[in-house]
């Protein structure tokens, strides 16, 4: 099947079909990115939203599995951590990062897990002309995407990493997985240590919403403190306006997953057709 690229995709018998899950999942941007990738390569598949409530993660996961037309799963909030259990095969990053964000049917008959949310946004982070080496890092969340961005970040070389977060027993797996990366570099810390950063990220889902409460004060950071989001739509938070209206530096979330489409198309193994020239 060809299409133009942009083309709406024209779905037939033989589609092949890649879902996205998350709970909620309206703000998901996956679909308007990957499909023109498909439509570019001339390939007859198309990814799709998926709601899956929390409580039922396992049987939308399990059913979705069992089509033998779905070939691969994308997953956000609140699921990349418990989507490792539906994987036969974790990767290095996923055992380091504590979740998955994608998933795919191998040839084999088995499902792979892979983590590109961390190297996704260390290389926006880069691409933006902030890179982290070297640097002392806040990081707000130590859920799916937290977990993910600190093993990037230990990965990348940074000073410090200071993790907030109101669960503990997280935070100390966190630290456990990380521990032997980076000695001393990664801590448990309170909210007042953004105010040291050089970079604070937030990682939790507090901005999905515009009445959500800031994940941190902006006003509390220092002149030129990088404020970073992995949230995509809205493009702008409430978080990021904050931060502009006080002459912060701001990343906004779209950097994420705009550096991670190249890691897709590896790891799906999309390749043009013969149609697509």
């Amino acid at each position: 099947m060809s299409h133009s690229p942009g083309a709406v995709p024209r779905i037939t018998g033989r589609t092949r079909l890649f879902a996205v899950l998350g709970d909620p999942v309206r703000q998901v941007r996956a679909p308007e990115m990957l499909n023109p990738v498909f439509a570019e390569l001339g390939l007859d598949a198309v990814l799709v939203p998926v709601h899956a409530p929390a409580a039922h993660l396992g049987e939308v996961v399990r059913g979705l599995q069992r089509a033998a037309n779905v070939d691969g799963l994308l997953v956000t909030v609140p699921h990349k951590a418990a989507a490792r259990a539906f994987a036969d095969v974790l990767s290095p990053a996923v055992r380091l990062a504590g979740g998955t964000n994608v998933l795919r049917r191998g040839g084999d008959g088995r499902w792979y897990a892979e983590n590109f949310d961390g190297v996704g946004f260390v290389a926006g982070l880069v691409a933006a002309g902030h890179p982290p080496a070297g640097r002392s890092v806040t990081l707000v969340g130590a859920g799916g995407a937290g977990g993910a961005i600190a093993a990037a970040l230990v990965l990348a070389g940074v000073a410090r990493l200071d993790v907030v977060d109101l669960d503990p027993a997280r935070v100390r797996a966190l630290l456990d997985r990380l521990s032997d990366h980076a000695p001393g570099v990664v801590r448990h810390s309170p909210p007042a240590t953004a105010g040291k950063a050089d970079i604070v990220v937030n990682a939790t889902p507090l901005g999905l919403r515009d009445d959500d409460p800031l994940p941190f004060d902006p006003a509390r950071l220092g002149p030129g403190t990088l404020v970073a989001d992995v949230i995509m739509t809205p493009p702008e938070t409430r978080l990021l306006r904050t931060a502009s209206a006080l002459g912060l530096p701001v990343h906004p979330g779209a950097h994420m997953l705009s550096r991670q489409l190249d890691l897709y198309r590896e790891f799906f193994d999309l390749h043009p057709t013969e149609q697509a020239g």
